[in-house]
């Protein structure tokens, strides 16, 4: 298959630019891959598409603060890092503006001094690594200087940087929120878990590859960027009484289904606490092994996501899913509205 199979029209328009005052007052689109069916509803009736026994998996990892802002001591030259991985340590895989002035060797001052990076490696595309020294304890130093990166496609300031977390961020360690668990309120949590539905948990730590555009024509040549996840024991155990019983894997977000797949294809369907990288790319003619059901957001033409719920729930019903939420003015991406998928 090729990249533009998977465009469409999206008025720019339609790109939200600020979060919702109520989380979960946000729009969902229920769409029926079996029945062929779509609904327009509100995020809080999602707790309707959820039954007693099934599972509900959230990604619980945490946005860094992870754009800084500082210059060259010898030049006073102004310099952005995007903090992308933590390799090792104090090492750090970062994207980096302007690259070409940042040679191996070149040093940025953040705060004026109170972190320092030096430029340890050259990568493609703007990439870099650096070695970090400071006095203190890094995520400290990190919330001090430290702007949420949001995407680059919004705009507007956040006033608040709770908003571009979920309500159970935990794990420190990525460089984009998981969008999809920004609509759950604790109180909503609360009600689904009342039902009888069981709240699980995973980390992913999402890189900014997995909401990038593909670049190539070709999709078998497209490389995923490695994500960090990690699943323990008591989630696995919990997951996989959940299928013996008859209930469903719902998953929150593309990061959770690519977790859930990734042990998944290892042991044929059933989960084991595991930790490690993936660069699972799901595309149509995929197999899902764990999820049943899953809700997402609105992601980007031509991007990895809309070729992930497209391998799910069928890329021309996923297409007029896509068409109908435009014609009915969906709000797209990070702090937009949601689909349900089952």
């Amino acid at each position: 298959m090729n990249t533009k199979d998977f465009d469409f029209h999206l008025p720019d328009e339609l790109i939200a630019q600020t979060p919702l005052e109520k989380r979960d007052s946000s729009k969902l689109l229920i769409i029926d891959k079996e029945k062929q069916s779509m609904t327009d509803s509100h995020f809080d009736h999602i707790i309707d598409e959820l039954n007693e026994g099934d599972a509900l998996v959230m990604n619980n990892t945490r946005v860094l603060p992870a754009r800084l802002y500082g210059e060259k001591p010898d030049t006073h030259g102004h310099v952005e890092l995007l903090l992308l991985k933590n390799l090792h340590a104090d090492q750090w895989e970062v994207l980096a503006k302007p690259a070409k002035r940042l040679k191996v060797g070149s040093q940025v001052s953040f705060g004026d001094g109170r972190l320092m990076a030096t430029i340890v490696e050259e990568l493609e595309h703007g990439g870099r690594i650096v070695e970090f020294s400071y006095k203190g304890i890094f995520l400290e130093v990190l919330e001090s200087l430290g702007e949420m990166p949001l995407p680059p496609y919004i705009h507007e300031k956040l006033e608040n940087r709770e908003r571009y977390q979920t309500v159970y961020a935990k794990e420190n360690g990525s460089a984009a929120a998981p969008t999809a668990g920004l609509h759950f309120t604790q109180e909503l949590l609360e009600k689904i878990e009342a039902k009888g539905v069981k709240l699980v948990y995973l980390t992913l730590h999402v890189g900014l590859g997995t909401f990038r555009p593909v670049s190539v024509e070709n999709l078998d040549e497209h490389e995923m960027h490695s994500e960090f996840y990690t699943l323990s024991q008591e989630a696995a155990d919990t997951l996989n009484q959940v299928k013996e019983k008859g209930g469903r894997i719902i998953a929150v977000g593309t990061t959770s289904i690519r977790t859930l797949e990734t042990i998944g294809q290892k042991y044929q369907g059933k989960l084991q606490a595991e930790s490690g990288w993936t660069n699972i790319f799901i595309k149509p003619g995929y197999q899902f092994k764990v999820v049943d059901a899953f809700s997402t957001n609105f992601h980007l033409p031509k991007s990895t996501l809309v070729m992930l719920v497209s391998a799910f729930a069928g890329r021309e019903f996923t297409l007029d899913a896509y068409k109908h939420a435009v014609e009915e003015h969906y709000r797209f991406f990070s702090f937009g509205d949601a689909m349900f998928v089952k």
